[in-house]
């Protein structure tokens, strides 16, 4: 990586950074908490919709965050991706945030060379101090081409200052990327970093990458021992070392590494998923989020209606492991009743680092529609969130962050109207924090959607009713509801054949 940056640069930076965007977002008048806006959408190239963010992933270190997105998304009658992939910092615990581009990625700024990128998500490696932004750089931008992205790592010494991208792989047939660090000091493999993307327009093989020296250079892309397929991959490292890769394939399934990423376990299914279509043509694939407690606990989340009458509307639904082979039960987050009409969708999972097991405390970010019955003239939209600090057993009641907005004002990609494909939370010293896409009526046939973060962190009250879901069951035909299609891509153009689903008749 080139970590030399000129004066000229300096002084952008210095120009784009200094000032705060603490600007009140005017939409949600009902919200139930401050909001800040941390970015906003700056190109000017031709074939992006402009004033729009989407997909954001965020973590922390100490009282450091970073959170990375798309920036100008391309309007689906032209293709994939978005005009650069951006990133929002806070050094200071989330008091005040600086915002940018990556250099050297896109042709739309500072002297990249792809024509679009997509799929960001961020990591920190405290072996070798470094901040990574993943991202999938288009060679191909649009499903005509025949080809789709490479992957790619951008790096820096404090989440403010990018180098130019570091190709992870350059075969042009890869999608959706994420990249984890190992930063426990006692593992024996302390400062690995691991990336994973499926190659999509390829083998369709979910890989992983594993990086020893901050992530200057990458090993091969590795596929597990049965080559399984799928998308969405979000590696977790446990304080021992083990990499759990959870993915949706034909279902929710899983590999694993015990041995620093030299070779991946079997692929085995943690659940079925139960799928109720977003009104409205939203974009969803309903991808898994995952997250880790201090002690190696994994958490998975995702949108499933199996707890639903007729399978009307999703639930938020997890399951959990403490090793990534035995899954706990498919529990439903009760964040209102399983006779509301409410429909949750693109949930984002959060977990302090500092506490683990029946003490974890854990945050869930969403989307929802109070009313799955809804057109896209009618639909409204709402960012909310729901927590627990008992390890999952009780979650507070649904609590509002933003909304509504107007499907109508969000950008349209080539598979709907789109806020995301994942969004996360994270902890920073006991906090929880989120990025959101929100979007406010159109100013004319311009878009009004950035990104957004609350003044202070989300707030959890402990004296807050709990609620737990203990004693539900799925309803008695949950189960001829079960997805029936999954793609190698998330535009999907490249279903996974049935024969390659795994077929484990335990899958719940």
């Amino acid at each position: 990586m080139n970590r030399s940056f000129s004066l000229l640069r300096l002084r952008r930076l210095g120009c784009l950074f200094t000032f705060l965007l603490l600007l009140a977002f005017v939409l949600p008048a009902s919200s139930q908490v401050a909001l800040v806006r941390v970015s906003i959408d700056n190109l000017t190239n031709t074939d992006s919709d402009h004033k729009t963010e989407v997909e954001p992933d965020i973590f922390a270190w100490g009282d450091t965050m970073v959170s990375t997105f798309h920036v100008a998304r391309r309007p689906g009658s032209i293709g994939w991706g978005s005009g650069d992939v951006g990133f929002a910092t806070s050094t200071n615990g989330g008091k005040t945030w600086t915002h940018g581009d990556l250099p050297g990625l896109t042709v739309n700024y500072e002297n990249g060379t792809f024509g679009a990128a997509a799929d960001p998500s961020v990591a920190y490696d405290a072996k070798h101090a470094t901040w990574m932004i993943s991202t999938l750089p288009l060679v191909g931008l649009s499903s005509s081409a025949g080809k789709i992205g490479d992957v790619a790592v951008s790096l820096s010494p404090d989440g403010l200052t990018w180098g130019n991208p570091i190709m992870i792989d350059s075969t042009a047939l890869d999608d959706k990327n994420w990249t984890v660090c190992d930063n426990t000091s006692t593992s024996l493999y302390y400062g690995n970093c691991y990336t994973e993307w499926d190659q999509a327009y390829g083998t369709g093989d979910v890989l992983m990458s594993v990086s020893s020296d901050g992530g200057q250079n990458w090993g091969p892309g590795l596929a597990s021992a049965d080559h399984a397929g799928g998308l969405g991959g979000e590696p977790l490292v446990q304080p021992n070392g083990t990499v759990i890769v959870p993915f949706q394939g034909g279902g929710i399934d899983v590999f694993l590494s015990s041995n620093g990423g030299k070779s991946w376990s079997k692929s085995e299914a943690i659940a079925a998923i139960d799928f109720h279509t977003v009104a409205a043509g939203m974009r969803d694939p309903d991808l898994p989020s995952t997250a880790i407690d201090g002690a190696g606990n994994v958490y998975v989340v995702w949108s499933d209606c199996r707890f639903r009458t007729s399978c009307a509307e999703n639930d938020v639904v997890m399951s959990s492991s403490a090793n990534g082979k035995t899954w706990s039960t498919v529990a439903r987050i009760p964040i209102d009743a399983t006779t509301s009409t409410v429909d949750h969708f693109l949930p984002g999972i959060g977990v302090d680092p500092t506490t683990s097991g029946s003490s974890a405390h854990i945050t869930i970010v969403y989307y929802y529609y109070t009313n799955t019955n809804c057109t896209l003239s009618t639909c409204e939209l709402y960012a909310g969130y729901t927590s627990s600090t008992d390890g999952g057993s009780t979650w507070t009641a649904g609590a509002e962050i933003a909304g509504p907005m107007k499907v109508g004002s969000l950008p349209v990609s080539d598979n709907g109207p789109m806020l995301a494909d994942y969004i996360g939370v994270t902890y920073s010293n006991g906090n929880a924090f989120t990025v959101v896409p929100l979007a406010g009526a159109l100013k004319g046939t311009t878009y009004n959607e950035s990104m957004y973060t609350t003044k202070t962190p989300l707030p959890v009250s402990e004296n807050a009713p709990r609620f737990s879901s203990a004693e539900e069951k799925p309803v008695a035909d949950a189960d001829t509801h079960r997805k029936t299609d999954f793609f190698y891509d998330d535009e999907g153009t490249r279903p996974i054949p049935r024969e390659r689903w795994i077929t484990d008749t335990n899958a719940q």
